[in-house]
């Protein structure tokens, strides 16, 4: 996904506040789980978020753009999955990169639970 620093993302330092970073991560988290997960399993399960470790290595100003990208590269651990994000300026260079632990939820009863085997497939590379 491509962010667009606005005037509202601006902090007074004259670039993307860190609050900003942790909103766009949420939102290619977001974006990612609606592409490949089936109807069925966004109906019936939810995410939140329970940690972030995020490196802030650069940032951009009003009206630049940034590229974010992210990727589960390890099976879950019960509840909780791992998602990494990567926010590249447009000379390629690394701006921020985070891995974020979501925890699984269960909408119909809004328990945790383990992360179902197939919903976890889908997100995986071969042999992960």
């Amino acid at each position: 996904m491509t962010f667009t620093a606005l005037p509202e993302h601006i902090d007074i330092y004259g670039h993307v506040n860190n609050a900003v970073w942790v909103r766009w991560m949420e939102d290619v988290a977001t974006a990612h789980w609606n592409l490949i997960a089936p109807p069925e399993h966004r109906d019936a399960y939810a995410w939140f978020v329970t940690r972030h470790e995020i490196d802030y290595r650069g940032n951009i100003r009003e009206g630049e753009s940034c590229e974010a990208t992210t990727e589960i590269g390890k099976a879950p651990s019960g509840a909780r999955f791992e998602r990494r994000t990567s926010f590249r300026g447009p000379d390629g260079k690394v701006l921020v990169s985070a891995v974020t632990s979501w925890a699984m939820i269960d909408r119909q009863t809004g328990r945790i639970m383990r992360v179902p085997r197939e919903v976890a497939a889908q997100f995986l590379a071969e042999g992960a």
